[in-house]
């Protein structure tokens, strides 16, 4: 029995794997080998290529490519027509098609991508990070790092909750939620439990 839905206009190859409750929405295309989690929502015109691992509850939007050597970890957010990329550097003439020229990207949990924002290959946006619209990604982000501009640089924190974190002279802050954050250099924020 399926327990996700595959809109009719959508392929779904023999040998992916698609969790639970996770909706494949029009024109969308989730190759063979690819494994999605459990309550994803791939919005129209998404492609899934092989060796793709999405986590549970992640949203990709419309027009999103996930090209082999993505990685999702859990509740990850792919803002609309947003670019990964798999080669450093490409060529017609002369394709880069072995393993050793693919490079992985993790997106690691609750990490945020903005609309028509591109994400070179062989970087991690770790936890909860935060990439504005149009950014162009060459370089790791740290947890609830906010980046934006070309190429993309930090120009503040974000909680977990999505709140704009803002530090006291001893480097503590409050979200909305009353989560506690500590900052403890310029490229490092943690989490207060």
């Amino acid at each position: 029995m399926v327990d996700y839905f595959v809109h009719e206009s959508a392929y779904v190859d023999q040998g992916a794997v698609i969790g639970k409750g996770t909706k494949v929405w029009h024109f969308s295309h989730v190759m063979g080998k690819a494994k999605v989690g459990e309550n994803c929502s791939l919005g129209q015109n998404v492609l899934v290529a092989d060796h793709v691992v999405i986590g549970n509850g992640c949203k990709i939007q419309n027009n999103v490519s996930l090209y082999e050597g993505v990685v999702l970890e859990d509740y990850v957010f792919c803002g609309p027509s947003m670019v990964f990329t798999n080669v450093k550097t490409p060529r017609c003439e002369f394709p880069r098609n072995t393993s050793d020229d693919y490079f992985s990207t993790l997106v690691k949990r609750g990490a945020s991508i903005g609309a028509n924002a591109t994400i070179v290959c062989g970087v991690t946006l770790h936890e909860c990070a935060f990439v504005a619209a149009g950014a162009v990604v060459t370089k790791d982000v740290p947890a609830y790092g906010m980046v934006a501009g070309v190429p993309a640089r930090i120009i503040g924190w974000m909680s977990a909750y999505g709140d704009v974190l803002a530090f006291d002279a001893a480097g503590l802050a409050v979200d909305s939620q009353g989560v506690r954050y500590r900052r403890v250099s310029a490229q490092v924020v943690e989490r207060v439990d």
